[in-house]
């Protein structure tokens, strides 16, 4: 209003004063729709440990090597090439052996590291960056069947074989190996007079346990097929696990303090302790689910066997990514988990390719699918990588999982009935007033999460999330 106009009238910022306000409850930006906590099926633990009983695995699965850097140089322990089947028998003594007799190479994108049909004789251990494995199929085109990353290995039992390579594997990304080849192993053999037998041995025994197990490493059992009559019905029995795994349900607590003067005073039209109390278990939630994907000792990224561990053909995730995924987790598969920043590059790709994926609804939440199977977002699933202003610029994971007991998958753990119990597995219990009015109340959130085999959880590792297409228009239109 300018100095010389008459004021006609109170003005809006002075009759403020007198109104009262329409206001929100308080508002936080890191709660997120939470659809793996709504997807899992709970499982009531009453006990607080949760035991998987499974058949006993007579042959010993392959591991990834653990990688360690000091100093930008890579190594790793003597003791985890035991995790190799193959020298998972040998004497400790030899393994060292083995182990100090590697040496590291740098590999450009393109080398052939093993060629089909010649004789190379020589043991590879990825310790950054990626190979194809190929060969050549029954119409004589080359075949992709398989794709090695860090930790991965290669051509253990080439070592001691006369017979040329079935398969030629070559570098898709620049990478450093640790190798060993026939000539070292013949030195070791010179040191050790009775260690070719040993390898042998080693080699023959996995040979034969491989032919009476399944895909699964478990025993096959002894039947007998036909019609013909007098035939002698084989015996047999299922051996279980000795040691099978407990799960022990994990806790997450805080205390949440408030002043008795603000409750007294402030307690309209919100409820000041009732609002407090809704923030952190809301904030409890979030790491809940956090702690479903990446916890150390149950989170479903730990989870997974290396079997069922696949990396991304080309870093961008593609429709033939996420097909390899149901591949492995095929029998019902229920949903994958991904960044939602993981589902935009899928998109993109998908786009590109001109096969954009269906959409559906999971609780009234807008989601794709693919091949009938929702994508569920989450948060949760980390980028590694850069950070330009809040964007991602990195790598990430995504997750196939099949739930529930009867299909034996991943089940969540809780227990319900539990003191001060205000939801499922959650209490809040009154901890008293300090000498200054504050009062605490302590929250606690017991859960856990279990896999019941080793099928039920694969994941998509080295998504790349910042790749993007030019378009054939596009580029027209620049030239």
């Amino acid at each position: 209003m300018a100095k010389n106009d008459l004021q006609r009238s109170v003005t809006t910022a002075t009759a403020r004063q007198l109104a009262t306000t329409t206001k929100t409850g308080p508002q936080m930006g890191s709660i997120t729709p939470r659809l793996l906590l709504k997807l899992l099926p709970w499982v009531q633990v009453d006990s607080g440990t949760y035991r998987v009983n499974r058949t006993k695995v007579e042959l010993k699965k392959a591991e990834r090597i653990e990688i360690e850097y000091l100093e930008g140089i890579p190594s790793f322990r003597a003791d985890s090439l035991r995790r190799i089947p193959l020298f998972s028998n040998i004497d400790v003594e030899i393994v060292n052996r083995l182990a100090k007799r590697f040496v590291i190479e740098e590999v450009e994108l393109g080398n052939n590291l093993i060629i089909e049909g010649e004789d190379r004789q020589k043991f590879f251990i990825i310790a950054s960056g990626q190979v194809e494995v190929l060969s050549k199929g029954h119409h004589g085109e080359e075949l992709r069947v398989g794709l090695l990353s860090q930790g991965e290995y290669f051509g253990e039992a080439d070592l001691i074989s006369d017979k040329s390579s079935s398969v030629t594997v070559r570098s898709i990304t620049p990478g450093i190996f640790f190798t060993l080849s026939s000539t070292e192993l013949e030195t070791i053999t010179k040191e050790v007079p009775d260690f070719r037998e040993q390898f042998q041995k080693a080699v023959d025994e996995h040979l034969r346990l491989k032919a009476t197990v399944n895909t699964h490493g478990e025993k096959h059992i002894d039947l007998v097929s036909g019609h013909e009559e007098d035939n002698i019905i084989p015996e047999t029995y299922i051996d279980y696990e000795e040691n099978p795994r407990e799960y022990s349900l994990n806790t997450l607590q805080t205390i949440v303090r408030v002043h008795t003067r603000v409750s007294d005073l402030y307690n309209n039209p919100y409820n000041q302790l009732e609002q407090q109390m809704r923030l952190s278990i809301e904030s409890i939630k979030e790491r809940q689910e956090w702690e479903l994907i990446n916890n150390k000792t149950f989170g479903l990224l730990n989870s997974v066997e290396p079997g069922y561990r696949i990396s991304t053909r080309y870093g961008a995730p593609t429709p033939d990514d996420l097909d390899e995924l149901l591949s492995l987790v095929w029998k019902n598969p229920t949903f994958f988990i991904a960044h939602p920043r993981a589902i935009a590059a899928f998109e993109r790709e998908c786009t590109w390719r001109g096969v954009p994926p269906v959409t559906t609804n999971i609780f009234g939440i807008p989601a794709i699918s693919w091949r009938g199977v929702p994508v569920v977002p989450s948060d949760k699933l980390e980028i590694k990588g850069q950070y330009l202003t809040n964007r991602g610029v990195g790598t990430t994971s995504i997750i196939l999982v099949r739930i529930g007991e009867n299909e034996q998958g991943v089940v969540g753990l809780q227990q319900s009935g539990i003191p001060g119990e205000i939801a499922p597995s959650l209490s809040a219990r009154l901890m008293g007033l300090d000498k200054f009015g504050v009062a605490s109340y302590l929250l606690t959130k017991y859960f856990s999460l279990a896999s019941l085999t080793d099928d039920a959880i694969a994941v998509l590792e080295n998504v790349e999330v910042g790749y993007y297409h030019d378009y054939q228009h596009r580029n027209s239109i620049e030239k």
